[in-house]
């Protein structure tokens, strides 16, 4: 979740509940994912429900009093009310796993866990779901995971993302950061004038331009996603200089995932479109807060 500005991403968060309920006080986390088949959903009441397989799959209740969900592979996470980050690795009714407390959000990507505390401390693990946490950095913001990469953005607007191991070192990428998103070897960051960069290859290549009056920024695979501050959602496919697609109007929320598209309207509807940037929408679920894929 990438903001244009405080105000806007205020309106656009109460809108569609993306930081979680309103006693939660989360922080966006990550809701694109990496082709994975899983839909995630947080309902009105705090319920997070997921489902495998196609887009009439059966949803399953997860977990109740949550605020943020996040799916990677065979891994699901919740963060509950009380700031209590759970992870679960196998089926769906795999057994929880408590990661860490007064966390603010969670991320995962792969086999690797990130948390992100109350103080704004970021903390990442690498393994089995007990592992250790390593401390990646403080006053963070938001915190943001792919494959071998780690991004934040801390309290000063600076976007940072490390390669490697948990221990690599920090390369500064963009000033002025409100949002970061990470997908393969792309980052992309959103800046606080509402201007969408993209840049692919090592961390220190080059930045394309990529849309103006942006508020939410996602990647996934080689498609970038953008939700415009008038609703309207945007796919692109390829390169970062590919043509724009208008997928949806309305839309308070966009995500993406290998060859799926999901967008959240204000009243609560979530719908999901598999194939290619002009496939037809699927309706998953009501009274939805926030959608996320894996």
């Amino acid at each position: 979740m990438n903001l244009k500005t405080l105000s806007a991403a205020a309106a656009v968060l109460a809108l569609a509940g993306l930081a979680g309920s309103s006693t939660a006080g989360a922080v966006p986390g990550t809701v694109s994912g990496d082709g994975g088949n899983r839909i995630g959903t947080l309902r009105v009441n705090g319920d997070a429900y997921v489902k495998e397989g196609g887009l009439s799959a059966t949803w399953v209740k997860e977990s109740g009093n949550v605020k943020q969900v996040a799916l990677s592979g065979n891994r699901i996470g919740v963060l509950t009310g009380d700031g209590v980050a759970w992870v679960k690795e196998g089926g769906l009714s795999a057994t929880w796993v408590k990661e860490a407390t007064d966390v603010k959000q969670i991320a995962l990507s792969g086999n690797r866990i990130g948390v992100l505390k109350d103080n704004g401390e970021a903390y990442v693990k690498e393994g089995g779901l007990s592992a250790t946490w390593v401390k990646e950095s403080d006053k963070v913001k938001e915190l943001e995971l792919s494959g071998n990469r780690i991004g934040v953005i801390t309290g000063d607007g600076v976007a940072w993302v490390k390669e490697g191991g948990l221990s690599a070192s920090w390369v500064r990428e963009s000033d002025n950061a409100i949002g970061i998103d990470l997908a393969g070897n792309r980052i992309g960051v959103l800046v606080g004038n509402g201007v969408a960069w993209v840049k692919e290859g090592g961390l220190s290549a080059s930045w394309v331009r990529e849309a103006d009056d942006v508020i939410q920024l996602e990647l996934s695979g080689n498609r970038i996603g953008v939700l415009k501050d008038s609703g309207d959602a945007y796919v692109k496919e390829g390169g970062l200089s590919a043509t724009w697609v208008h997928e949806y109007t309305h839309a308070i929320q966009i995500a993406l995932s290998g060859n799926r598209i999901g967008v959240l309207k204000g009243d609560g509807n979530a719908r999901v479109k598999e194939g290619g940037l002009s496939a037809t929408w699927v309706l998953e679920a009501g009274d939805v807060t926030e959608l996320a894929l894996s």
